[in-house]
This record gives structure tokens, C-alpha cells and sequence, in this order.
């Protein structure tokens, strides 16, 4: 792959943002590859995801980060910059439940994902012979009645210990802590069921059948320390009828969430998503 940087910028939107940004890249020799723009009307910000062409080594990596902060705090704008040889270390948390860890490791492996796998942890030993087809390690911190703090220190040691850069929640059915969601902040992607909110718990499609819903989807997000309410990266949703038994719901769930937990860490990787208050601002690719 080529190799290039992407900046992710918001700021108050104004008149000559993106002239005065270009003309920086121009002015620095920089081919621009791709630049995406969104004007936000209504709260008056302003968004772009800019990736150049690093190829030519117009600039060292240290000089444009240097040169463009200058920019930057001279136009009042907040910005974060990756580059595409930088890897993503990415740890998928489990517990009992396959679906999403076997496509997650799927897209890996075919390369439709930019990242590494160091590990899968688990809080349950179940999924140990997934992560063995794929031979990536598999780590197990069961949690004892009363330890649950003991068992998500053990949890944060081992992703520090492999330099973990995001971690993915892949059904992974405990609650994380304000200090462990701190210490990855923006950096932990959650699944759940989505578009019914009268059946959060065990359970949920037995109860979503014996009240005759007729939509159920799936909702990925950055998870915060409010439960299920962190900024929302990507969602489906697909209607159903009488005929579905609570069985086929739970089918359907997992077909979707699968393929919105895959899209929502896609999207991540890739550089596409802004996080502004509590909504994401997401580029097409």
C-alpha cells in the first residue's frame, strides 16, 4: 500500500477553510488523494478528511505533523493525523457468543480490515478453538463472584502488555468500568440489539416476539461510561413479520450484527469517523 497521512479536522465553520487548508498541502508539494467536506448548518461546524500522497517524501512524518500543527493553531482547528504504515493493534473481547469474532477475524484475514489481532480475550473459555483456527493467542480472565475489579485489572495488563490501540466488544457480556473505558477512551467499539429499547436484558427476543415487533436491527458505538449511549458509528436495521419465530429473530440479530460491528471497526481503521459531542460525523469510502 502507498504510503499516505489522513487528517481528520472540525472547526467552526467559516468562509475560506478549505482554500486555506489546500494551499497548505499545495504550497508543501503534497498531492491531495481524497478530500471530504461536510458543513454542519445547524451547529456551524465544519468537518474534512484530507489523505495525501506521502510517497514523494515531500516532508518527513515529524516536519508535516510540526508544520500543519502550526496551521492549525493559527486557524483554531482540531485535528488528529494517521498515518497508513502506523498498524492498528486490535483486541476483540469475547465471551460465549461466536458470530461477530469469527467475522471480525474473517475480514482480517482477507485484508478488508487494516489492522493486527495480538489476541482474544475471553471472560469465558468457549472461544478459545475460534481464535486457534485463525492462530492468533487466546486469553481467559474468568471473573469470580466479588472480583470483578480484580479480573478487569488482569484484563488491562494483558492489552497494555501487547500495546493494544483498540479494543472491540464483541458480545462481550460484562460492564466495563469508568477507569478501564478512560484509559481506551474512544478506542473501545461496542455491539448490541438495537431498535428495541423495551427489552434491554436477558433474553430480549422471546419478549420482542410475545410483543409482536415488526424491526429489529443492531447499533455499534464508542463505549463510554454511560451504559449503551456512547457516540453511535454505525447502525441496520430489518423489518420482520408474524411468521418470524423468536428463533429467527435471534438469527437475524446476529446476521446484523455481525455485519454492523464489522463496518462500525471498518470505518474505525480506516480514519472515516469524527467524534463530535456525543454524535459521530462518518465519510462514505
Amino acid at each position: 500500500m502507498a504510503k499516505q497521512a489522513c487528517f481528520l479536522i472540525q472547526t467552526e465553520d467559516r468562509k475560506g477553510i478549505l482554500a486555506e487548508i489546500s494551499a497548505f498541502f499545495a504550497g508543501n508539494a503534497f498531492n491531495v488523494l481524497e478530500c471530504k467536506q461536510y458543513s454542519d448548518m445547524r451547529e456551524n461546524r465544519y468537518y474534512m478528511r484530507v489523505v495525501i500522497d506521502m510517497e514523494k517524501d515531500c516532508m518527513t512524518r515529524r516536519a508535516l505533523s510540526d508544520a500543519f500543527a502550526e496551521v492549525a493553531a493559527r486557524m483554531n482547528l482540531k485535528y488528529s493525523l494517521h498515518f497508513s504504515d502506523d498498524r492498528c493493534r486490535m483486541a476483540i473481547l469475547v465471551s460465549k457468543t461466536s458470530h461477530c469474532l469469527y467475522d471480525l477475524l474473517a475480514h482480517v484475514r482477507e485484508g478488508d480490515l487494516p489492522c493486527e489481532v495480538p489476541l482474544v480475550l475471553g471472560n469465558h473459555p468457549e472461544l478459545e478453538h475460534v481464535a486457534d483456527m485463525f492462530n492468533i493467542p487466546f486469553f481467559c480472565c474468568p471473573v469470580e463472584e466479588g472480583r470483578s475489579l480484580e479480573q478487569e485489572k488482569a484484563v488491562l495488563e494483558i492489552l497494555q502488555q501487547h500495546k493494544i490501540d483498540l479494543v472491540v466488544l464483541a458480545r462481550y457480556m460484562r460492564i466495563l468500568s469508568e477507569s478501564f473505558i478512560e484509559q481506551y477512551q474512544n478506542r473501545i467499539i461496542n455491539i448490541h440489539h438495537a431498535f428495541l429499547p423495551a427489552f434491554q436484558g436477558g433474553n430480549p427476543y422471546m419478549r420482542a416476539w410475545q410483543r409482536g415487533v415488526k424491526m429489529i436491527g443492531a447499533t455499534a458505538h464508542y463505549a463510554t461510561p454511560e451504559l449503551d449511549e456512547g457516540p453511535i458509528i454505525e447502525q441496520d436495521v430489518e423489518r420482520i413479520t408474524h411468521e418470524a419465530s423468536p428463533d429467527d429473530l435471534k438469527q437475524i440479530g446476529k446476521d446484523i450484527e455481525r455485519r454492523v460491528l464489522t463496518r462500525a471497526v471498518r470505518a474505525h481503521l480506516e480514519h472515516r469517523v469524527i467524534i463530535t459531542g456525543r454524535r459521530t460525523i462518518v465519510f462514505a469510502r
